[in-house]
């Protein structure tokens, strides 16, 4: 299973979402995309078995996902100050993989409905959202498309 990290800023919340995802699924490959090089080198420490940085590194990574995960702000273009530019929010919507998105309230962006939690328990949360297509992937005995 090839699953994508994406985050921007510091990437704080990507570093976490690396090192929960290694521990949960040490067998899947894990690329970690930062919109600028402090977030990638956040992810590559936590554990990520690869990692690019920037625009282009984002589309090429969407193409070949089978889960995406990030905050919420990677779909939204202009968002996470502005880090997250109009292609990559479009090759993140239109990639065929699942999108995890964490709701992060940020820039302008909030989510309704969603009750506040602590960035820990958002992780977990999107770490367990990987479990049915890992168990779907093991039954088919192929990779998920």
């Amino acid at each position: 299973m090839n699953i994508l990290v994406i985050d921007a800023q510091g990437g704080k919340i990507g570093r976490q979402i690396v090192s929960s995802v290694k521990e949960a699924f040490p067998d899947a490959t894990l690329t970690a995309v930062g919109t600028n090089g402090m977030a990638t080198s956040a992810m590559l420490k936590a554990g990520a078995d690869q990692g690019a940085t920037g625009e282009n590194a984002v589309v090429v990574g969407c193409r070949n996902a089978d889960v995406i995960i990030g905050p919420i702000g990677i779909v939204i273009a202009d968002a996470m100050l502005g880090e997250v530019t109009p292609a990559m929010a479009v090759a993140v919507g239109q990639s065929r993989a699942r999108k995890i998105l964490i709701p992060i309230s940020h820039c302008n962006n909030f989510v309704v409905g969603v009750s506040a939690q602590s960035l820990g328990k958002l992780v977990q949360e999107a770490v367990a959202q990987i479990d049915p297509l890992a168990e779907q992937e093991g039954a088919a005995g192929n990779d998920i498309i």
